[in-house]
């Protein structure tokens, strides 16, 4: 008896375990296929056709694994091909949005609420995307306050599809001498985008190109200067910058000097949902004045009075928030 059910409960985990690995291999083939209508949607949308080999790149597959997916795909009615080129079905383009807009929520939450260092926020988004149905991510974006883009600057497309046409060129075809706004960082290859994140280069910022040769791109805010490889700096997306970001006068309230006064000019357009929201609600409203007030030792996070009310930022906060700094007798009336 004792031997007969050793071998009933031997079965059982068998039948459980192989129950349990096909689920994992079903699991992985729709991560999969959602990874791959995820790059041909990127890579449509920046006016470009996705191809055998950089599906196989982008998804660290041989190709006889990724003709098989772009078989199953096919049959599946989300891509057509022409050649050795791929292209999304209207029903594939609609099953990447959803993909593209849970991995941009994800990103965004994991940069503003986790607080997790941007060079790991795309990796683990990557991951954490699949989980996400399009109920929970209409969640996600009503908690986040709707944020129309993500930390690297891509649009979040909206629950119904809409998303707006890419824009922005690389800093190494940007004129000499010309300012333009940072309005997209890409963060891929992951190398890259970490040394622009350790360069300082965020979303928003005002550059002009200072010089440029085959070995270097030299760009300048007008305080720092930024010396990228031409790979690198290829990363840097720029747009014509609006008139009252080239003011001289304006600046992020991260630079402003110890106890100088200064008046709030508006929140920099990078500064996206419930983050703009909070930031406002604090008092950081265009007109408010303010001036730093108490640091710490590293200098960050430092305290503001605004309003009657003082205020800690961190120092990436504090740079989402343009002033005007006020002459030394204005600040004395």
């Amino acid at each position: 008896m004792t031997h007969l059910l050793f071998w009933t409960l031997l079965t059982g985990f068998a039948w459980l375990a192989v129950r349990w690995q096909r689920r994992l291999g079903v699991e992985r083939q729709r991560r999969r296929l959602e990874d791959a209508l995820k790059h041909l949607f990127e890579q449509e949308y920046r006016g470009r056709r996705a191809s055998l080999s950089s599906l196989a790149g982008a998804l660290r597959l041989r190709d006889g694994r990724v003709l098989r997916l772009v078989a199953r795909m096919q049959a599946q009615g989300l891509v057509t091909t022409t050649g050795q080129e791929f292209q999304l079905t209207p029903g594939g383009e609609r099953l990447a949005l959803q993909v593209v807009r849970a991995h941009r929520l994800v990103e965004r939450y994991l940069a503003d609420e986790a607080r997790l260092p941007l060079p790991r926020v795309h990796a683990v988004a990557e991951r954490r995307e699949h989980a996400l149905s399009p109920t929970e991510a209409d969640r996600l974006a009503a908690s986040l306050g709707h944020p129309a883009f993500d930390p690297h600057g891509d649009p979040i497309p909206t629950r119904e599809g809409s998303l707006p046409p890419a824009t922005g060129t690389p800093a190494t075809s940007w004129p000499v001498n010309t300012h333009g706004r940072v309005v997209h960082l890409e963060d891929e290859p992951e190398i890259s985008y970490a040394q622009i994140t350790a360069e300082g280069l965020r979303i928003g910022q005002v550059l002009r190109i200072v010089d440029t040769t085959p070995d270097r791109i030299v760009m300048s805010d007008g305080h720092n200067e930024y010396r990228l490889a031409p790979a690198v700096a290829a990363n840097v997306f720029l747009a014509p910058a609006p008139a009252d970001a080239l003011a001289r006068d304006v600046i992020p309230l991260a630079d402003l000097r110890h106890r100088q006064h200064a008046r709030v000019v508006g929140l920099d357009e990078s500064c996206q949902g419930f983050s703009r929201r909070r930031l406002m609600d604090l008092g950081f409203t265009e007109g408010a004045r303010i001036r730093p007030s108490l640091q710490t030792f590293a200098g960050d996070p430092r305290a503001y009075e605004v309003r009657g009310t003082l205020v800690a930022l961190r120092r990436d906060q504090a740079a989402q928030v343009l002033v005007r700094p006020e002459a030394e007798a204005e600040a004395a009336s």
